[in-house]
């Protein structure tokens, strides 16, 4: 098992990756301290992982609350059915809400386990690879709004992150290579030496193998750790972690919530960050092809959805970052170094959408 310790003044959580920690008595007893736990999960990832986690728990009871499957359900409506189970089961403010799941249901628990009586805690169990690397990591929660992902949330750091690498053997391959996104953005916006890492071993973590995802895992929550550690709530440097994602909202909320997974639409705004960085002549043409080359050897997409223009400069519009009505991006400097501007010629990025995303109307 590795660990990763991510430091927050005298609040710490630990990140902790390996095999066969679901079934692990000991570890599960010693981040589990409540006498009262809430299963989260959904129809989809229960009978594959609640037995294990089961078998962790040593016989200890249980409330549970599963949800349906798919980010099309990531509302404020799943957040309240969670809400409902915790008062039926009269749990208190020292009851702990474990979200065994991918991202959605991780998002959604954190939520819900932010606002119940005022905050009570919450263990991350995250079983694919987008949540292991980035979603359950960092304390961010929320649902979605039909105006734009992830519109309603909160800053909710959990107890732990316990991540299961054994879980990645039932992920299908869409969900793996959607997680793999989330990977190479951890490395573009901090490390170069990890990138060229991927760029060798790309092929051997879409085979699964066992020592390449721990690996890639272990360094993805390590550069995200150390982000949050500076800027806990997104003041400043932590919104370097949302390279991609502007872009990837709005392709998100344009298309309807669910039918492009989160790393597909996070890959396809990669691609279009970069470019717009080649545009502003803040990334060499080279790296540029190599951003785009990686993302197509992951089997993602790096073309974005005809949305149009117009539709997709409404809905960056409402992204999280506008400050003082103005748009800031994460753009790249290097592979390895990003930064959030809003220094970016409005044109260039009105030509980029011209050209990517289609002149008319969604």
């Amino acid at each position: 098992m590795q660990r990763i310790d991510l430091n927050l003044g005298a609040r710490r959580c630990p990140i902790l990756i390996g095999p066969g920690l679901l079934g692990s008595q000991a570890l599960l007893a010693e981040h589990t301290g409540a006498a009262q736990l809430m299963i989260v999960s959904n129809e989809t990832v229960a009978p594959l992982w609640l037995p294990r986690l089961r078998e962790g728990l040593a016989g200890r009871p249980f409330a549970q609350c599963l949800l349906l499957d798919g980010e099309e359900h990531k509302t404020l409506a799943s957040a309240a059915r969670i809400i409902d189970a915790l008062v039926d089961a009269r749990m208190n403010r020292d009851c702990m809400v474990l979200a065994l799941g991918g991202g959605v249901v991780g998002d959604i628990a954190g939520f819900a386990a932010a606002t119940y009586q005022r905050g009570v805690a919450c263990l991350q169990l995250p079983t694919t690879l987008l949540a292991q690397v980035d979603s359950a990591v960092g304390g961010k929660t929320g649902v979605n709004h039909p105006g734009g992902k992830n519109l309603i949330g909160a800053f909710h750091q959990p107890v732990a992150v316990i991540t299961d690498t054994d879980t990645l053997g039932t992920l299908p391959d869409r969900e793996l290579r959607a997680g793999l996104a989330e990977v190479i953005k951890a490395a573009l916006i901090a490390d170069r030496a990890f990138f060229a890492w991927l760029e060798l071993q790309i092929e051997a973590l879409l085979a699964r193998n066992p020592e390449a995802l721990a690996e890639a895992i272990r360094r993805a929550c390590k550069i995200k750790a150390g982000i949050v550690e500076r800027d806990e709530r997104e003041q400043g440097a932590r919104a370097i972690l949302n390279l991609g994602h502007s872009f990837g909202h709005a392709i998100e909320t344009g298309l309807g919530h669910g039918r492009w997974l989160h790393g597909e639409a996070v890959a396809a705004g990669i691609v279009l960050a970069a470019e717009l960085s080649g545009r502003c002549g803040r990334l060499a043409a080279g790296d540029v092809d190599r951003v785009r080359t990686l993302l197509v050897r992951a089997g993602l997409p790096v073309d974005p959805p005809q949305l149009g223009r117009e539709r997709m400069l409404s809905l960056l519009g409402m992204d999280k970052k506008v400050a003082g009505g103005r748009l800031r991006l994460v753009l790249l400097d290097a592979i390895g170094a990003a930064s959030c501007t809003p220094d970016f010629p409005r044109d260039a990025l009105v030509t980029l959408l011209e050209d990517r995303a289609g002149t008319g109307a969604a």
